[in-house]
């Protein structure tokens, strides 16, 4: 009587032994660091003006899609 391995078994067993080498390896050397920022760098100026902006392109954004709306019906 001949014994035949179930192809499932096969396929599983060949997937999980493709990672062995790969837990084996050695973990790689940490990144360097980055050196810190310049002191005294602007973080916060021109938040208003940034804010103002969007919200007037939120606007026109907006009166386009209602506009586009009005001229399909």
């Amino acid at each position: 009587m001949r014994i035949v391995p179930n192809k499932n078994l096969l396929v599983i067993s060949a997937f999980l032994l493709s990672f062995i080498p790969t837990f084996a390896d050695e973990p790689a050397p940490p990144p360097p660091t980055l050196p810190p920022p310049p002191p005294g760098l602007p973080i916060d100026n021109s938040v208003i003006i940034l804010i103002l902006i969007s919200v007037i392109y939120g606007f026109y954004k907006i009166g386009k899609s209602n506009a586009i709306k009005k001229a399909s019906n």
